[in-house]
């Protein structure tokens, strides 16, 4: 059977972690290709959510536990995937939220599509099929909506519908390589970052719709005016998209000021216009070229 690991971030989610962990369990009675692991990373609980786990210990074999400092959902995770790499070597990793909003009875679906030839699975909240609550405030419905928007034409892969969601599985090889990027993100925005990496990299994306719950225990920890500011940063230094239209825009600058400068300031004869626009528009092609190569 194939390892698969299922990485739980947590931080007091004692009213929901043995629903979830029982729950995900169960899905093993649907594979026959597949050995479901768990590892749960808390983050220093201060409601019991440890104990409970150590108690399901007993009763799971393949329940394991790392317990680490708070420090973000960015960096629990990976914390989490840097163990299971060194420790189990697992050909899968799930991405799951603890709190219940994840519908474990997905998880066959995801290994269905790895067993396609995905290597990234994402739980859509977008594509036909998938929703998110109605109960949801309009406040935090249009933050959701639009940190997927802003992500989606940022990047301008439209083909993928959800960038923001947590509910994934990665094949370990992708994993692997994405760390070392990963390391820089600590809160939400490595959602994003993961998914931009899995795709500069050339990493076959599949989608599932996923139905997404409100949690009915515990807190949200998420702080959705960082997160689109965190997003909006990340897009801005990463996609090559909008470094392109800076490119193309600061040519563009170059281009009309030399032409500008040539007319109106060394007051150019009207003979040699041809050669003031020539020069303008090469300096800007040189320009174009050399940070389109070297940038974008």
């Amino acid at each position: 059977m194939k390892k698969a690991f299922i990485i739980l971030p947590t931080y007091n989610e004692a009213g929901n972690i043995e629903k979830v962990i029982d729950r995900i369990f169960i899905q093993q009675k649907e594979t026959k290709i597949w050995e479901i692991n768990i590892l749960i990373v808390d983050s220093q609980s201060i409601d019991g959510t440890e104990k409970i786990v150590k108690k399901l210990q007993k009763k799971y074999t393949r329940l394991y536990l790392l317990s680490t400092t708070k420090q973000g959902l960015g960096k629990a995770y990976i914390d989490g995937f840097s163990y299971v790499i060194e420790k189990f070597n697992p050909y899968l990793i799930f991405e799951m939220d603890a709190d219940l909003s994840h519908n474990p009875n997905l998880i066959p679906k995801f290994f269905e599509k790895i067993e396609k030839g995905a290597d990234f699975v994402v739980g859509s909240r977008y594509i036909k099929g998938g929703s998110i609550p109605k109960e949801w405030g309009m406040h935090r419905k249009v933050f959701s909506i639009m940190g997927n928007l802003i992500a989606r034409f940022g990047f301008m892969k439209l083909k993928i519908t959800d960038w923001t969601s947590g509910y994934r599985a990665i094949k370990a090889w992708l994993v692997k390589q994405a760390l070392p990027h990963l390391k820089n993100y600590s809160g939400y925005v490595f959602q994003v970052a993961f998914l931009d990496f899995a795709i500069k990299n050339k990493a076959k994306i599949e989608e599932v719709p996923l139905n997404f719950f409100e949690r009915k225990y515990g807190v949200s920890k998420i702080n959705s005016p960082q997160y689109i500011i965190e997003t909006l940063i990340y897009i801005f230094l990463n996609s090559d998209f909008i470094k392109f239209i800076i490119v193309g825009f600061l040519g563009f600058v170059i281009d009309f000021g030399l032409l500008y400068f040539f007319i109106n300031k060394i007051h150019i004869s009207t003979s040699k216009v041809w050669l003031a626009q020539a020069i303008s528009a090469e300096i800007a092609i040189i320009n174009n070229f050399f940070l389109n190569n070297f940038w974008s």
